[in-house]
């Protein structure tokens, strides 16, 4: 299956409590970390959830 890379570009300062358990599902703790994942509509939902403080690596 394909993979999806995702970098966190933002701080998570300041963000809710759900986007950053969400962060966390995704295994996103520091800035500019690189976690890659299988490329699922679940993960996509997780991905789109935090989209303003991700960007997703080709």
């Amino acid at each position: 299956m394909a993979t999806i890379k995702v970098k966190q570009t933002r701080s998570r300062i300041g963000a809710p409590k759900d986007q950053k358990r969400t962060l966390d599902a995704l295994g996103l703790t520091k800035m500019h970390r690189v976690v890659e994942h299988e490329d699922t509509p679940s993960i996509r939902g997780l991905i789109n959830k935090v989209h303003h403080l991700v960007t997703v690596v080709e």
